[in-house]
């Protein structure tokens, strides 16, 4: 086949003859789509990787944190599983305490008071004898009132004091010294007589006195707020 120069509009064209089979062309073309098709294959490939990797890494991240929130917890109950033997401990106490104060609540420190006593006795008076009574814990039987007041109080016990003196005057010191003694509620002579021992004129006395709530130790009692 031969190919003929044409004028046109005074330009001379070379026409143009495809001697290929069209068979061969649209299997070019078939190929060519494929090649592309191929190609966004693979990039779909590379996304879907990208994202389940990064997906991966996400669920892999959340795991450790379920894990590390999990031994915290594990160790903060085994701290609260310590902790409960250290309440019951107190409770106990607590317990304990209530009763020691129950019992030992009413205390009165005899050797203390004897001692104070020991230490007011001025030094022309002895002592013969000494007795002292408490009364029942909680008792409010015994209410007494004062000499000389208008007040009344339970007293939680009495205590009376017998010995000899030089002179009424020495009995009378005694008596304005134990009026100072913490715990004892005006003390009273229930007897102050004169008599002799051998050859020296003495006088024999007795004195009582109720032991109200200062005489109390207080050493078992729970103090407030504590």
């Amino acid at each position: 086949m031969s190919a003929e120069t044409v004028q046109t509009a005074g330009v001379a064209v070379t026409p143009r003859v495809n001697l290929m089979p069209p068979e061969i062309a649209e299997a070019a073309r078939f190929r060519r789509l494929q090649m592309v098709m191929a190609g966004a294959v693979v990039v779909a490939v590379v996304i879907v990787a990208f994202l389940y990797m990064n997906a991966k890494s996400g669920v892999s991240s959340a795991q450790n944190q379920v894990d590390a929130a999990s031994q915290q917890h594990t160790a903060l109950q085994t701290k609260l599983n310590g902790l409960s033997t250290v309440e019951q401990t107190y409770s106990e106490v607590s317990a304990k305490q209530a009763l020691l104060t129950q019992a030992m609540g009413q205390e009165v420190r005899w050797s203390y008071l004897l001692n104070d006593l020991s230490l007011r006795l001025p030094s022309n008076v002895w002592l013969t004898g000494l007795e002292a009574t408490e009364s029942a814990a909680g008792s409010t039987s015994a209410v007494t009132t004062l000499p000389g007041t208008n007040s009344t109080s339970a007293p939680i016990g009495t205590v009376a004091f017998s010995g000899v003196g030089l002179k009424h005057d020495d009995v009378a010191t005694l008596l304005d010294s134990l009026a100072k003694e913490r715990g004892l509620e005006q003390p009273v002579f229930s007897n102050s007589t004169e008599n002799t021992i051998g050859s020296r004129n003495v006088v024999v006395y007795s004195v009582s006195s109720p032991l109200d709530s200062k005489a109390l130790s207080l050493r078992y009692t729970q103090k407030a707020g504590s």
